[in-house]
């Protein structure tokens, strides 16, 4: 898949510039007038597609486009499910995923599309942004009851564990496992990381989510976003919604959505999270609502 920009673009030899398997994913009868490289990404390209349906009306899609083999197939699938998982429940909180496969010119090379929303980037309005991500927590219904997901989902390049387990207290000390993991793996052994990990594993996770299930309590499964923090949302400019993007889902506690919240280099404050309360209550118990959310940013 070469670049191709605006200058580049002629309308008569349009489809040379787009992959076949990608043509084909397109709806039938369309046209294609161009493709430029659109947006950013920190592991691929990203591009627009302008076509033109056979009544002669305009339709925009959006590519992004992996390199990487089984990787980047890995990655682009888990995009394109939690796309899709999403846009299943609240179909007005994501553009609609169309879908994703290898290029036919480069098999090592993996494609994800979608439809095109022209978004600005300014944050999204937090009663509008909170009651649509309640809904997609209070709506969704895991498929098997349980924690997980179906396939694996990256968070930016790095594969999550994904598997299905009963207790949301066992999901997330296995979740964080694996991410400590491969935080070895890249980086080598570290003597604190040995002292404080056994902690965290022993004492912390056990005193702060196991009461969630207990006593009578219990957590539902909530689909949520994964990597939901202020770059991967926006603003439709047509209908001033907040849209999410860039997904790498599971079924979850919904309060896991807001340790990604915590650094201060989100822009998802205070004022997000109490519009998010007014429509979902804080879990039971209560006082160790602050100390979750600080688990959850590990």
């Amino acid at each position: 898949m070469s670049r191709a920009t605006g200058d580049d673009i002629s309308p008569s030899s349009e489809n040379g510039l787009v992959d076949p398997n990608v043509l084909q994913k397109l709806p039938k009868g369309s046209r294609v007038l161009s493709i430029e490289s659109h947006g950013i990404s920190f592991w691929g390209s990203t591009y627009r597609i302008d076509t033109e349906v056979a009544d002669g009306r305009p339709h925009f899609f959006f590519m992004k486009v992996l390199p990487g083999g089984e990787r980047a197939r890995d990655m682009v699938r888990g995009e394109f499910e939690s796309m899709k998982a999403i846009y299943a429940v609240t179909p007005d909180f994501a553009p609609k995923p169309l879908d994703w496969g290898p290029l036919q010119s480069d098999p090592d090379q993996h494609f994800f599309l979608c439809e095109y929303r022209d978004m600005i980037s300014e944050m999204p309005d937090p009663d509008r942004f909170a009651a649509r991500l309640a809904a997609l927590h209070s709506r969704s219904v895991s498929p098997t009851g349980r924690f997980g997901f179906h396939v694996v989902t990256h968070n930016g390049n790095l594969p999550q564990k994904t598997d299905w387990e009963d207790s949301w207290e066992v999901f997330f000390a296995k979740s964080l496992r694996h991410a400590l993991d491969l935080e070895i793996q890249a980086k080598g052994p570290d003597p604190e990381l040995d002292r404080l990990a056994p902690v965290i594993f022993e004492r912390v996770i056990p005193r702060l989510l196991r009461p969630l299930e207990s006593e009578g309590r219990s957590v539902k499964p909530a689909l949520v976003h994964g990597d939901l923090w202020y770059a991967n949302s926006g603003v439709d400019v047509e209908t001033n919604q907040s849209l999410v993007y860039d997904a790498c889902c599971f079924y979850a506690h919904n309060e896991y959505e807001f340790g990604q919240w915590r650094p201060i280099c989100n822009r998802f404050g205070e004022e997000y999270l109490a519009a998010y309360r007014s429509y979902i209550q804080v879990s039971e118990p209560e006082e160790d609502y602050e100390g979750r959310l600080d688990l959850y940013k590990l």
